[in-house]
This record gives structure tokens, sequence and C-alpha cells, in this order.
């Protein structure tokens, strides 16, 4: 079987890797300063944990290599200008939005999205960074330099956040997992909850023909995730990750088959079956936190920890809780309370609600 290098050798690399070794699937990920001639990339597919990337020696090298799953697609979902054009070409919903050009077309943009404009850079920018939420008084607050660099959203009225984990083959393929009920503070992601397949979500059909038409329309293959925001109409897409994603992290527990190793199996043309989910999860960030071994007191307790120095609003691991009952995932969930910093209990209320919520609606 062909070993896998992975572009980057953050915590997505390894836990790709981890995900690897039960199926003897050797996976590299390399950071974009190494050496090309030190890496085993002549006999191996290539994929790649982020987005967006440097030139290096090795992204060269990578450049023409013809085994890079997806090398085309990455740059064209990276810049936010390309990925919108590619959702209207594709008829799907999201948030009106236009290209943020010249300051003196303010007044156009307020007229024509609303009271609140949400400004994202085109490439970069994640967990809260590089956006900004302006009203027509703040915004001599926005830095120049975003000019021609950002595009400007309508700020959207939404009841909550879910996201959609899928995987295509190269057969064209594809499986789903349930959808992931999400809870952002600041722009980070804090809290994800996954209620069993059986607990069918109203919007999962949707979500699941629009993910589908994206991953078509690319000829994509591996794990993609869709963030969206629930409105009375449905879904509105929010970002595309052609990647695997941190609300998908709690597949590695609540899950069959992870997103890490459905990702291998779809690039390595292995084969994908649909992952069965038949308990419900909780997933929470570890977020600029140190750790503490205490948390593995609680038995529902899976810690992963990414080894990585610990930095305000840093992520630094995540916690999975999953079982079958959801009186004792919300026990578990009230006891990880008094175990972790203050704020950490807002998203920890909220999983406890929407668990109990998602139970009595099946």
């Amino acid at each position: 079987m062909k070993s896998v290098c992975v572009l980057g050798n953050g915590q997505l690399g390894r836990m790709l890797r981890q995900a690897g070794e039960p199926l003897g699937i050797t996976v590299w990920p390399v950071g974009l300063e190494a050496e090309p001639d030190s890496l085993p990339i002549a006999d191996s597919v290539i994929t790649a944990e982020i987005e967006r990337w440097p030139e290096t020696p090795l992204t060269r090298e990578l450049a023409t290599h013809p085994a890079f799953v997806n090398r085309d697609i990455f740059p064209l979902l990276a810049d936010r200008l390309t990925q919108k054009q590619l959702l209207d070409e594709l008829r799907l919903p999201t948030a009106p939005w236009q290209l943020l050009t010249d300051a003196a077309r303010w007044p156009e943009v307020f007229s024509k999205l609303g009271e609140l404009a949400i400004v994202k850079r085109r490439t970069g920018g994640y967990d809260g960074r590089g956006q900004w939420r302006l009203r027509q008084e703040e915004t001599a607050t926005l830095p120049q330099e975003c000019y021609g660099e950002c595009i400007v959203e309508q700020g959207i009225v939404f009841s909550g956040e879910l996201s959609l984990v899928g995987a295509r083959t190269q057969g064209g393929q594809k499986v789903f997992y349930p959808l992931t009920h999400n809870l952002h503070q600041d722009g980070i992601l804090r809290t994800s909850v996954a209620l069993p397949a059986a607990c069918v979500n109203p919007h999962q059909q949707q979500a699941e023909q629009m993910l589908s038409a994206i991953m078509d329309q690319l000829n994509y293959v591996g794990v993609m995730a869709m963030e969206c925001f629930v409105v009375p109409e449905g879904l509105l897409i929010n970002e595309l990750a052609p990647r695997v994603h941190n609300s998908g992290h709690w597949t590695q527990n609540g899950a069959s088959i992870s997103q890490f190793e459905l990702h291998l199996r779809a690039i390595l043309n292995l084969p994908v079956p649909v992952p069965s989910v038949i308990t419900s999860s909780a997933m929470i960030n570890l977020i600029g936190t140190e750790i503490d071994l205490a948390w593995l007191s609680q038995s529902l307790v899976h810690l992963h920890w990414y080894d990585k120095a610990v930095h305000p609003g840093r992520k630094v691991g995540h916690i999975n809780l999953t079982h079958t009952s959801c009186r004792a995932l919300c026990q578990s969930l009230r006891e990880m309370v008094t175990l972790l910093p203050a704020e950490y209990a807002t998203g920890i209320d909220w999983a406890q609600t929407l668990l109990k919520t998602g139970f009595q609606a099946d």
C-alpha cells in the first residue's frame, strides 16, 4: 500500500498519521520547509492539512506531483472570493456578499447588504482572525490594506450553526456523517455536538445535496467540510474546508470510521462504507488551556492532546465524550465543568441542552 505525505505537520497531520497506523498506512506529516530529497515523495500519495502555503523547495516540488490529490482545488477554496463565486455558479445559498474594493463603496455596501457588514480577508484569517463586524459609523477602523483583499457579507441572523463532513471517492461515491451542531465564541469553535444517525436532522438532506454538488463539480476526492447557518428558509453555506475539519473531531470516538481514516481510505482508493453513528457525542475544544490529567478521571473522556506550546487563543487539544445514554453523557459534561476553566461552562451548558432536546425530538 502506498504511503501518504501530508503537507503540513500540525495536529490534523498528526491525527491522519494516527488513523493510518492500524491500517498499515504510513503517513508522513511534513513541514513546509522540509527538504524534498529527505521524503518518500515519489512513491506517495500527497494530501494537505492546510489550504494555502508559501513557495518553498518542497511546495515547488509538489506543484507538479502527479499524485497530489486535489492540488488545484486548494487555492480555489482557500480564496474566499473564488469560493463564493463557485457557490454562486452552483446556485447554492450563501449570505449576500461582494468584493470590498474601495472605501468609497461603503454607502453602496450598506444599501445592498443591510446595517451589519461582515468583512473577511480573502485568504488566511481563521478562528476569528482577519474578520471584522462593522456598522456604517465604524468603517474607518478597517485597515486600508483590506480594500481589494477582502469580501464583505451581510450580517446574518441565524438560529444555529451546523457543519456537514463528508467524503467522495475517486469513482464519485459519497458518504456523510450526521450534521454536527457547533457553538463558536469570538470566532473560535468551542463545542460541537453530534446526535446518532437515528435522530435525523431536518436539514440533513439539503446539506448532503449541497455538499454533493460542490464535490462533484470539483471532482473532489477525500473529506470535505461545509459550515452552514440555520435560517428560516433552511441552510446558508458559510465556508468550505477541503480537508478534515475541527467540527468532525468527534468522529474519532463517536463513529465506526473517523474522518481521518475516511480521508485516507478515499485518497488511497480503499473501500468507503457509510460510517455507523449510534451514539451521541460532544467535543470540547481546548483553547489556550494547560493539560490537566484530572480530566482522565471521567470515564467518558477521550483526551486528544496536540503537544503544542500553550498560548492564549491557541487550539492545544480537544476532549471527546460519547455515550448511547443522554443522561450519562450530560452527567459527564456536568462533571467536566468543575475540571475546566470558567469560560468553558457556557459551551458545556449549550451542549447539554442540545443533547436533551435532540433526544426528546427523536
